[in-house]
């Protein structure tokens, strides 16, 4: 027998209090670990942690709380070293972080195309934009991140190398016999200058030529001013090779893979936020980093637009070789080749040389 004072609404009511309140219902903490070879004073990793890991939990409370990030966060290697971050991560040491595909060539073959067209584009976000269109159009090229276990969110571009140095540098000659640090590919830089390359890296450089093994480093100001490298190299030559792509923010993909929906949604549109306020951020740095060094002692000097292309004209056909190189192996390079420089062309970069030609 139904009682008398029953109202459906209550019952309603009390159902969905019931159902509010169950542990079904409870907010779920994942837990995720974050990592870069590189240290928190560089802002690419800075923007990890204060735009990446900032709007991933903003989406997530936005969509009604259900999920919460606990972060665990390790930089400056101390979890997984430079030029070992993809393997750290799909190892699952890590779950996600900033690859530095310059450090990692082998497994990221492609995404090194900009370190063999020297002398381009100052624009950081017109080179990562450039370089991820290119991941969406030539398969090969997206593809080294799924065969490396990893989903890829963002691009993470340097802003234009120069050349610090013990010497000042009004042409190319004058590296004559001295010895510049450079990472990776960049080495090609210098070759047929005159000048010895020596490997290195942002964790390397200081000492190294503090110690007397470089006469200096190819590097870009902003990472040039966490490093304090005026101090040991004061004469800043802006050559201006072109920004990099250095790499990516990622994920390990059976990670994400297993993650529900929203917190799928919330990580790549923390990505999409990151490759717009990275290179904004790192843009309006340059300047202030140049002006800082300046006033610290360095002595800055532009580098003549005539003497930028008889460098350029010096060099051997880096790229072309490259490509060549990449070709053998079954890989698209021509394409990524011919993609880059057409990408920086359109965007209103003037060239001094054509590397596809």
């Amino acid at each position: 027998m139904i009682h008398r004072n029953f109202r459906p609404a209550t019952l309603a009511a009390s159902l969905l209090l019931a159902f509010a309140s169950s542990p079904a219902n409870a907010q779920q903490t994942i837990k995720l670990t974050v990592a870069a070879g590189h240290p928190l004073v560089f802002l690419w990793v800075r923007a990890l942690d204060e735009v990446f890991i900032p709007e991933v939990d903003k989406r997530l409370a936005a969509n009604g709380n259900k999920y919460k990030i606990e972060w665990t966060k390790a930089w400056g290697g101390t979890l997984v070293k430079l030029g070992n971050e993809s393997k750290g991560m799909s190892d699952g040491v890590v779950d996600l972080g900033i690859v530095g595909t310059v450090f990692e060539a082998a497994r990221f073959p492609l995404q090194s195309i900009s370190y063999y067209t020297p002398f381009g584009s100052d624009r950081i976000d017109l080179v990562s934009s450039t370089i991820t269109g290119l991941q969406t159009t030539v398969p090969a090229m997206g593809d080294a991140w799924n065969k490396n276990g990893l989903k890829y969110l963002a691009g993470v571009s340097l802003d234009s190398y120069h050349i610090w140095s013990t010497f000042p540098i009004t042409k190319y000659e004058d590296l004559i016999g001295k010895k510049i640090s450079a990472p990776g590919p960049a080495a090609n830089w210098v070759k047929g200058t005159g000048a010895v390359g020596v490997a290195g890296s942002l964790n390397t450089y200081y000492e190294d030529v503090k110690s007397g093994v470089s006469d200096g480093a190819v590097l870009f100001a902003t990472a040039a001013w966490g490093l304090k490298f005026h101090e040991v190299a004061p004469y800043v030559t802006k050559v201006n090779f072109g920004a990099q792509f250095g790499g990516g923010v990622a994920i390990n993909k059976r990670r994400f893979d297993k993650l529900p929906p929203e917190v799928q949604t919330a990580i790549i549109e923390a990505g999409k936020k990151y490759d717009i306020e990275y290179p904004k951020a790192q843009a309006a740095l340059v300047a202030n980093r140049f002006e800082a060094m300046a006033a610290a002692g360095a002595k800055i000097s532009e580098f003549p637009e005539s003497e930028r292309k008889r460098w350029a004209d010096t060099l051997s056909p880096v790229a072309k070789i490259w490509a060549a190189d990449m070709q053998s192996k079954g890989l698209p390079a021509d394409q990524v080749l011919n993609g880059y420089m057409s990408g920086l062309i359109k965007g209103g970069t003037a060239v001094p040389r054509d590397w596809s030609k």
